[in-house]
């Protein structure tokens, strides 16, 4: 058996004769509404050969769709990208505004997002182009620039009311992970290191440098530590570098992700915010927490 969960984000409402359709026409069972407006869910006997075709259909739509074993699917422990997934930026290329060569970096980014450039060449590249910067830009960017991606802190405050640990992974830096993982409740954050001297970035980054392969490391480390294993984690993220982690997590969300990595993941959510993470384990909007 199998669990469908179809998903619209909070600007549309999810039809329910669309619902019924779907459900008739995959021989599925009665739907249960986890939220009246936005998600709902039925079990199916089988995945059907056209899945592919159905998921472009409804996300013509602006709906989002999920296919999972039947099961309990609430995980104990979420492991989560920063860049363009908990925050709606990348935080290099906001670096790089700041420091006149914007668009020479976020071009660069885009391609190494996308998988077409080595992820650890790529940075440094970019992280050079910063050198000689005030390292007081970081807080002036975290200040003026960066934007959580909404539902993260429902997302999280439900999590972690559930008992899940939560782990901020990033290819960024420290300096927004920190600050990122205290306002929404991360319990642990990991990332790269900028390095400065006298009040000016140097153009470098400490090393080792976290890239695809620390994130899976930093999954089978983390598990191993909470007393957990893979299959009790959902990973989320949208670039090259984190579908490691999303194939290896019990749940694997692509989030707006990049084509390479949408091609790839698990799921794909590509309309609805992070809240689509709880409703993809079965939460009912009753059961969500605000902080």
């Amino acid at each position: 058996m199998f669990t469908v969960t179809l998903m619209t984000n909070s600007a549309m409402f999810l039809d329910r004769e669309l619902v019924a359709n779907l459900r008739n026409a995959m021989g599925g069972s009665d739907a249960i509404w986890l939220d009246p407006n936005h998600a709902a869910e039925f079990d199916i006997p089988k995945v059907p050969k056209s899945i592919e075709t159905v998921y472009e259909s409804l996300s013509a739509e602006g709906v989002d769709l999920a296919v999972q074993p039947k099961g309990d699917r609430k995980r104990k422990m979420l492991l989560a990208d920063m860049d363009s997934t908990m925050i709606q930026q990348e935080c290099i290329d906001e670096l790089a505004a700041e420091a006149g060569v914007g668009e020479q970096v976020a071009a660069i980014t885009a391609r190494a997002m996308n998988g077409e450039l080595d992820f650890e060449a790529a940075l440094l590249e970019r992280v050079a182009l910063l050198k000689g910067l005030p390292e007081a830009t970081i807080q002036t960017v975290l200040t003026n620039r960066i934007t959580l991606m909404p539902g993260g802190d429902i997302l999280l405050a439900t999590m972690k009311a559930n008992g899940a640990h939560c782990a901020l992974v990033s290819g960024g830096f420290t300096a927004f992970t920190g600050a990122i993982a205290v306002k929404l409740g991360f319990d642990e954050h990991h990332a790269n290191t900028l390095l400065a001297e006298d009040g000016e970035l140097t153009g470098d980054v400490a090393r080792p440098i976290l890239g695809r392969d620390a994130k899976v490391a930093a999954l089978d480390r983390i598990t191993a530590e909470q007393g957990l294993t893979p299959a009790d984690v959902i990973a989320v993220g949208d670039g090259a570098n984190d579908l490691g982690m999303l194939q290896k997590a019990g749940t694997g969300v692509a989030l707006h992700a990049k084509p390479i990595v949408q091609e790839q993941a698990q799921i794909r959510i590509n309309h609805g915010d992070l809240r689509a993470l709880l409703y993809v384990q079965g939460y009912v909007k009753s059961e969500f927490v605000t902080p």
